[in-house]
């Protein structure tokens, strides 16, 4: 019975982190705006892929995820 409640805090620290990154994401001027992020802007239609930034981001967030399990 000891894995529910320490998987309820994992989650609720995890939507903590993800609450305070989308907060702060109009901070970071670069966020989104990387060299390999796709911007199509026309007419009555607009599509934006952050392919760079999502690699930045996923990276970040193995690295914080493999530290937490190394410190375990």
């Amino acid at each position: 019975m000891e894995v529910v409640p320490r998987a309820l805090i994992i989650a609720g620290f995890s939507l903590l982190l993800i609450g305070l990154l989308l907060h702060a994401g109009p901070l970071v001027p670069w966020l989104g705006k990387l060299p390999g992020d796709i911007t199509i802007d026309r007419p009555g239609f607009r599509l934006h892929l952050p392919l760079t930034t999502s690699l930045v981001v996923s990276g970040i967030l193995y690295g914080v995820v493999w530290l937490i399990g190394r410190f375990r």
